[in-house]
């Protein structure tokens, strides 16, 4: 049956077998030559192996074959996004999403598209969503956090990276944007800690050894050098 094959296909995927799993949506294929989801799984094949332009023969198909299969918007939303064609991505993730995608993987890409175009103030609910869908998906938080420094809500920021730091306690970068927000709200003590334990995982958290300066010079110009 082609669902077998597919199965088989996204199993040897996700185990790293690629040769294996492109002769299984091969027979998927072979045996229903219509199948928009075996289009669908080859093109996501494709495209984790960097095949950009062929992945988007197949998403196309896909789509051409039913043009309301989300996935196929999210497929090729990622190799746009992966060629750094941001515009693009955005229009087919939100696509993705309208046809029914609404997950966080969707909205978590819509939101770095947004991002890399700049636009953080868009980015925003998209990561927001991104952690309501999952509450322990540490790079929706993190991003999130980053998009809520950006836009100088520190105090919602702050909270957003502690969540970080609470899913992986080994998150130097989080540790870091913590201490930024700390010292854009004139806390020099917490964001010397921050700064101090993003060090601490990383010695060569350049950005960080550069915190704990900027916090040394902020006490001396003010007097307080405790």
């Amino acid at each position: 049956m082609t669902e077998d094959h597919n199965k088989i296909g996204i199993e040897r995927m996700k185990e790293g077998k690629y040769e294996e799993a492109a002769k299984a949506f091969h027979k998927a294929l072979e045996e229903k030559p219509d199948d928009p989801v075996a289009y669908v799984n080859f093109g996501n094949l494709l495209e984790l192996v960097g095949e950009y332009e062929k992945a988007m023969g197949f998403f196309d198909k896909a789509i051409e074959l039913d043009e309301d299969l989300a996935a196929a918007y999210y497929g090729a939303g990622v190799v746009f996004y992966k060629l750094e064609q941001f515009d693009d991505a955005v229009d087919l993730f939100i696509d993705a999403i309208k046809k029914g995608l609404s997950d966080g993987d969707s909205h978590f890409m819509l939101g770095m598209s947004f991002t890399q175009l700049g636009d953080d103030r868009r980015a925003l609910p998209h990561f927001q969503k991104a952690t309501e869908e999952n509450e322990k998906d540490v790079d929706a938080w993190f991003q999130y956090g980053m998009a809520l420094g950006k836009l100088q809500m520190f105090e919602h920021s702050t909270n957003a990276l502690r969540n970080v730091i609470e899913l992986d306690p080994e998150h130097a970068d989080a540790y870091y944007n913590l201490g930024v927000a700390y010292l854009y709200q004139s806390d020099l003590d917490q964001a010397e800690a921050m700064f101090q334990k993003a060090v601490s995982i990383q010695n060569d958290h350049l950005l960080a050894h550069n915190g704990i300066k900027q916090v040394n010079e902020l006490r001396k110009s003010t007097g307080n050098n405790e």
